[in-house]
Parts: C-alpha cells; structure tokens; sequence
C-alpha cells in the first residue's frame, strides 16, 4: 500500500472512532440527567436549595391624597381619594448563624446531599414611625408585621420559636402580605412619630437539599455556618471573610456592611429570593436568573468528586489517546515492516472507547478511583493480549500495554489536578512529540515511501 494511503487510511479511521466516543459521550449525558431528576425528586419530596432572608419590619398606612379627575362635563377637578402604602424598615444588626447537619439520601444509583440546618436569626430595629405634622394627609398607621423570607417553607422541620424583646409571640405562615415564601408576626399599630425598639429572636430547623443562601439585608450583618461537610463550596455575592475547612468539616463566618451591598435596594425593588437550578453539563447545582434576585452569600455542599464530570472531561481526551496509538501503530508498522490490518485498527480503537463507558458504569457503583483503575487495568490487559498476535511478539504487546498504562496514568493525573490540568497536559503532549521526533529522527520518509510504492 502506496505510504499516502496508509496515511489517509489511518487518518480516516481516527476520525471513524469518533462516532463510539460521541456516543459514549451520549450516554454520560444521559446519567446526568438522570441524577438531576433525582436531585429534583429529592428536593420534592424533602425541600428544595434553600435561601434565608429577614427579618424585615413592614408598617402599613392609609393617607389621604388629592387626585385629579374629569367631572360629568369633561372639566378637571380634585377630589380627595384614600391611597395605601407601607414604610419598610431594616434591621440595624443581624446575626444569623446555627450548625449544618448534612445528610445523604440515595434515590437509586444517585447520592443527594440534604441538610438540617438549625438556625438562629438575631436582628435590632430602631425605627422612626413617621409623623402627620399638619393633618392634611389624615394618616392612618396599620398593624407592622414582621415578615422572614424562606425559599421553601416545606423545609421548616419544626414550629419556629420567636421572641420579641424578650417575650414568645405566635409565628404566621407567609409574609402577611399575600406571599406564602416565608413566616411572620404581627404587631399592634404604632403611633405616628413613634420610636419603635425591637430585639428580635428566631430559632427554627430548617431543611434543604445541597445550597444554602443568606441574603444581608441588615445595616450590619454577621453570618457564621459550621458543618460536619468536608468539601463545602463558597459563593454568591460575598466570600467569607474567614473559613476553615479540615477533616472534621468546615467553618466559616461572613461580615458584610450595607453599604457594600444593594440587598436593600433590591428587596424594595421587589426582587425574589436567590433561586439554585441545576447545571445540565456537570449536574452541579448553581444559581440562576441573577439579575432578577437578591445579594446573598452562598454555601453548597459538593460532592467531592463528581463522576460524571470527571468522566466527561476523560473522554474529551478520547480522541487523542486514539491518534496516539494509531501513530504509534504506523511507525512501528513502517519501521518493523509489518503490515496492521484496517480491521485491526478499528478493533484497537473500539477497546480504547470501551474504557470510557466502563469507567462510567463502574464509578456509578464504586469510587471513581477504583472505578478508574478496574476499567484501565481491563482494557490494557485486553489490548495487550491482543497486540501480541497482531504484532507477532509477545515483547511488542506489552511494550504497547505499558506504553497504554502511562497514557491512562496521565489522564488521571490530568482528571485529579484540574487546577493544573492545562499544564500538565501541555507538557504531556511535548513529551509525546518528542519521544516521535526521537523515534524517527533516522528515518528515510522517501525512501519508505518509494518502497511502499514498489
């Protein structure tokens, strides 16, 4: 066969092992999927990504306004017309804090991580009711309410316990103002010009699955999480000013000002809590629709290794471990003079794939590690007891198989260091081309080619 062909043919056959790699590329996508309506049925059945914000004191009032309208004859008038409005007023301090107890509930093959996070919310109102200085508004002041927002009020494990300077007040489902995403306390009607002083205390359980957020819509807002987690992931607006993250868990406290944040200004915006949604590539949870939420400080606890992202990010270097061993396939083929059927290489190519859907399939079951090492170990032991027979040499197959095993090494090393995956893998491929360029540095290219010819 005339060298150009071989070339060609080798070529075409890299690209037709692309069709197994996508297609087992198909099904990681299908696993995803899978563990996502998973999390999904979890977070139906238990609660959903929670989000914590308040308290916010909320004072409604009913004042007189004139308004202009057109009589019976078209002609404009002013008539005096009652007009409702609330003031809203925000905490001076807020400390919020209380241990995460996580949880890993498992729904068929797939793993959710839930919690109950036991909860105190501390916050201080000094208010200043406003005053109808002359009488012309005729102003009337409502009952105030206290009003928290909890993302998934299913998650309230057990009756929140209240106090309101001191003494236990009956808590209210929903905000009080038609919204059921929280609880609430009402509160007698302030005087007009009134000073309100409130030292408020909320103790409640709260359960969620995977993410955890606080929104700081205090003037000063303290916020301190502990858990038993070990691979926890900060995020949100805010990272924490100090964490510590160990064996035993995990700790970490944040202080955030007002004036470092728009919460505020985006509560009396009408902005909804932070909403958590899944990512349909990694299957990780994050947030989504940002510009419509509120600032809040994130925790989500991860998994430590997610297999199916680790798998996914395996087979986007399919194609090289392939091309690699089809040219290593051709140089010994044009070296040694032995001639490697196009079947031969297909087969090779096939049991090249096969690892990645092993790998897939195993580590739904066991750790990715040994998952891994089972799947790797399999395919080289198949590949090289088949290279020997092709190569007629029972040295050459496992000098191959070796040649395999450091290839599959690299890959975990790459698939492990993520933060380092750029380098190591630029450096590898250096390595790789110069061991060829080593290899056939000798090497006649046109007098092989004219031998081929003839």
């Amino acid at each position: 066969m005339r060298l150009w062909l071989k070339v060609l043919m080798v070529a075409g056959m890299t690209l037709a092992i692309l069709v197994p790699l996508l297609m087992v590329r198909g099904v990681i996508g299908e696993r995803q999927q899978y563990r996502a309506e998973a999390v999904a049925e979890v977070a139906r059945s238990y609660a959903g990504a929670q989000a914590f914000a308040g308290p916010v004191l909320v004072v409604p009032y009913t004042e007189t306004v004139l308004v202009e309208e057109e009589d019976e004859d078209g002609k404009p008038r002013l008539v005096e017309r009652d007009r409702d409005g609330q003031w809203v007023f925000f905490p001076q301090t807020l400390e919020v804090g209380g241990p995460l107890r996580p949880e890993t509930r498992r729904l068929g093959l797939h793993e959710v991580r839930v919690y109950e996070w036991e909860a105190v919310a501390q916050a201080t109102f000094r208010a200043a009711i406003p005053r109808d200085e002359d009488g012309s508004r005729n102003l009337r002041v409502g009952e105030a309410r206290l009003g928290y927002g909890i993302a998934d009020v299913r998650g309230l494990l057990a009756p929140p316990q209240m106090r309101l300077n001191g003494n236990s007040v009956e808590i209210e489902d929903g905000l009080g103002d038609g919204s059921g995403a929280g609880v609430h306390v009402k509160l007698a009607a302030p005087e007009q010009g009134e000073q309100l002083v409130l030292d408020t205390r909320l103790e409640f359980t709260l359960g969620g699955t995977e993410s955890l957020s606080l929104v700081p819509l205090g003037k000063n807002n303290d916020f301190a999480i502990d858990s038993t987690w070990q691979h926890p992931r900060f995020s949100g607006s805010f990272l924490p000013r100090s964490r510590e993250i160990d064996d035993n868990g995990f700790s970490a406290d944040w202080q955030v000002a007002s004036v470092a944040t728009n919460a505020q200004r985006q509560y009396l915006d009408g902005r909804h809590l932070p909403e958590v949604g899944l990512d349909p590539v990694s299957g990780e949870r994050y947030m989504f629709d940002t510009s419509g939420s509120l600032d809040a400080v994130r925790v989500t606890l991860v998994e430590p290794v997610n297999v199916y992202s680790q798998a996914d990010r395996a087979t986007k270097y399919g194609l090289l471990f392939v091309l690699l061993t089809f040219v290593g396939f051709f140089i010994f083929e044009l070296v040694k003079h032995l001639p490697i059927h196009p079947i031969q290489y297909g087969l090779v190519g096939l049991a090249l794939a096969i690892f990645f859907l092993l790998l897939v399939s195993l580590s739904e079951h066991i750790a990715f590690g040994w998952a891994y090492l089972i799947a790797a170990a399999a395919c080289i032991g198949l590949l090289g007891f088949y290279l020997s027979a092709v190569l007629r040499s029972v040295g050459r197959g496992l000098g191959f198989a070796t040649m395999l095993g450091l290839l599959y090494a690299a890959l975990y090393g790459l698939l492990v260091s993520e933060d380092n995956a750029l380098v190591l893998g630029s450096g590898l491929l250096f390595v790789i081309l110069a061991a060829l360029m080593t290899v056939t540095r000798k090497v006649d290219w046109y007098q092989l080619a004219g031998r081929r010819a003839g």
